[in-house]
C-alpha cells in the first residue's frame, strides 16, 4: 500500500467506520431483541388485565414497560462505553460510558476525546442513538393504546357509566 494511500484511509477513519458499523449493528440486535420482549410481554399482560376490569394492573405494567425501555437504553450505552475502552480509544471505563452516553442522546456535553483517526466513531455512536430512540418512540406509542383504554374505562367506572357503555369503549 502506498503512504498516499494509507494516508487517504486513515484520514477518512476508515477504521473507525467500519469497527462502528459493527458494533452499531450489535447494537440494533440488541435493541430489536429487548424491544420486541418488552412489547410482546406488555401487549399480552395489558390485554389479560383490560379483561380482567384490572386498569391499575395495566397503569402499572406501562411504567414498568418504559422502565424497561430506559435500562435497554442505558445497557447499550454501556455497550458502546465497554467497547470504547476495551479498544483503549479511551484509558478510564466511567470516562468511556460518559463519553458514550453523551454521544449517543447527541447532548454532546463532553469534548470528543476519541484520538485521531477514531473521530467519525462519535458520529456514529449518535445515529445508534438516534435509531434507537426512534424505535423506542414507536414502540411507546403503540403500548400507550392499552393503557388509555385502561385508563379512560378506570375513570368511566368511578362515574358510575353503565357496564354496557363502558365495553363499548375500545
Amino acid at each position: 500500500m502506498t503512504p498516499q494511500i494509507a494516508s487517504f484511509g486513515s484520514q477518512l477513519d476508515l477504521p473507525a467506520y467500519a469497527l462502528g458499523i459493527a458494533i452499531l449493528l450489535f447494537v440494533m440486535l440488541v435493541h430489536g431483541f429487548a424491544l420486541l420482549q418488552i412489547a410482546k410481554r406488555y401487549e399480552v399482560k395489558s390485554f389479560l388485565y383490560l379483561a380482567e376490569h384490572k386498569h391499575s394492573a395495566v397503569t402499572f405494567i406501562f411504567y414498568i414497560g418504559i422502565l424497561c425501555l430506559l435500562l435497554t437504553h442505558i445497557a447499550e450505552i454501556i455497550i458502546w462505553g465497554l467497547a470504547l475502552w476495551i479498544l483503549k480509544l479511551l484509558p478510564v471505563l466511567s470516562e468511556s460510558i460518559l463519553f458514550a452516553g453523551s454521544t449517543y442522546t447527541a447532548m454532546g456535553f463532553m469534548d470528543d476525546l476519541l484520538p485521531v483517526g477514531w473521530k467519525m466513531l462519535a458520529i456514529i455512536i449518535a445515529f445508534s442513538g438516534m435509531f434507537s430512540f426512534a424505535w423506542t418512540a414507536s414502540v411507546m406509542i403503540s403500548m400507550t393504546k392499552n393503557f388509555r383504554q385502561a385508563y379512560t374505562r378506570k375513570h368511566m367506572e368511578k362515574l358510575k357509566i353503565p357496564a354496557e357503555i363502558i365495553e363499548r369503549y375500545k
